[in-house]
């Protein structure tokens, strides 16, 4: 999109610069007639002086100054003109020395990872540890006992146009080392990212513990207790990271796929967002959709820092009830909006008391804070964007639940 918007206000300004151009020629060519004119007066005035009846030297003084005031003109309509050519040569030049080259091999940003180290680690089998429709998570560990992530992207298509190809190319890498600088405890920063002629594979950390995801269905099957306060811990991750690619990036980041699977839980279950702004990178990104996507988008394919907020609120209605959005409960053909409706009815029925998780019904003051957290996920997944708070108000919404 970025390369299509190039070629249109290059197309532009050469449009701009072309009329500007005829009306200059055209200025000129009336400027010559009146010079041409004032040449055959002054000749005349030059024959006429000559006999007795000749002008006085006065008129003769007058026709000289308005040919030095014709030339002046001249000269300075054609220093505009060279001015006006090479400012767009310059300008030609630095856009096409700005362009992000398309760079093949790894392109590191820790000094923890080598270069040639990560070649031979991606050339190995690897450890398949899950899959999206973007691509593939893998585990592999280097020389040096690094133990890393790395996601494969899906493959370019192969018959699309070569220009196109590039561009898309282009657009990414310059994407990537935007999100190669996110810096934050709750995100899970990219390491290092190789390219080879039809995909990409990006490194990150390895975090063992899994996603917030495997940690909920180990929950569902008994096999892990998680109280309130770590899910309270969790949300609270996830709105600060959230909080942070909305207000504290420049350019602002959006994730576009926010979900349990991209939430990974370390040893102390602090979360870290993944697959950050990689759904927006892929070139069928608008037709990459979970259970955890916001209504707009599926109504206009219109995606904002509020469509992040309605995944977030489905999230916290997950840590908050211990229910899967397409769970069999809320139909077969349900998807997340139908956990926010039943969420929302109980609220307003006042019985959002029968949604929590069973497991996690402790102490009073526990379940006062649970149900104030039950009415933020409510307005979170609101059906219209502009009713959803934003990421700056809720970290201190959720951060002061223990003062309620």
């Amino acid at each position: 999109m970025k390369f299509k918007c190039f070629i249109t206000s290059s197309s532009s300004s050469m449009e701009i610069f072309s009329k500007t151009f005829t009306l200059t020629l055209l200025f000129l060519f009336l400027l010559n007639l009146v010079y041409e004119g004032e040449s055959r007066t002054e000749s005349q005035q030059h024959i006429l002086a000559q006999s007795p009846s000749s002008p006085s030297k006065v008129n003769h003084l007058n026709i000289r100054l308005r040919r030095i005031i014709v030339g002046v003109l001249f000269g300075c309509l054609t220093g505009l003109i060279s001015a006006i050519l090479f400012a767009f040569l310059i300008r030609f030049v630095l856009r096409y020395m700005n362009r992000t080259p398309i760079l093949k091999g790894p392109v590191i940003f820790s000094p923890k990872i080598a270069s040639t180290t990560l070649q031979l680690a991606l050339s190995n089998e690897n450890q398949l540890l899950g899959s999206s429709p973007n691509g593939k998570y893998y585990r592999t560990v280097l020389d040096n006992g690094l133990t890393i992530a790395v996601k494969r992207l899906e493959p370019f298509n192969n018959g699309a146009q070569e220009t196109q190809n590039k561009s898309t190319k282009r657009r990414i890498q310059k994407e990537l080392e935007m999100l190669a600088g996110v810096r934050h405890r709750n995100m899970m920063s990219l390491r290092a990212y190789v390219r080879d002629s039809s995909r990409f594979s990006l490194v990150y950390d390895y975090v063992p513990s899994g996603s917030l995801e495997d940690a909920m269905n180990r929950v569902r099957e008994n096999q892990l207790q998680l109280d309130w306060e770590a899910r309270h811990r969790i949300a609270i991750g996830v709105i600060k990271g959230l909080q942070y690619l909305h207000f504290n990036c420049s350019p602002r980041i959006l994730h576009y796929n926010l979900k349990p699977s991209n939430v990974m839980l370390d040893a102390e279950f602090e979360p870290r967002l993944g697959d950050c702004g990689l759904a927006h990178l892929m070139p069928n990104w608008g037709r990459t959709t979970s259970s955890y996507t916001a209504p707009e988008c599926f109504q206009n394919c219109r995606y904002t820092e509020k469509s992040d907020i309605f995944s977030y609120g489905l999230i916290l209605a997950v840590l908050l009830t211990g229910r899967d959005p397409l769970d069999s409960f809320f139909g077969e053909s349900s998807r997340g909006g139908s956990l926010g409706r039943w969420l929302r009815h109980l609220q307003q029925a006042g019985e959002a008391r029968e949604a929590l998780d069973k497991t996690i019904m402790g102490e009073e003051v526990e379940e006062d804070e649970m149900l104030m957290a039950v009415r933020i996920a409510v307005v979170c997944l609101s059906d219209l964007p502009a009713d959803r708070p934003s990421s700056d108000e809720l970290v201190p919404m959720l951060t002061q639940l223990h003062s309620f």
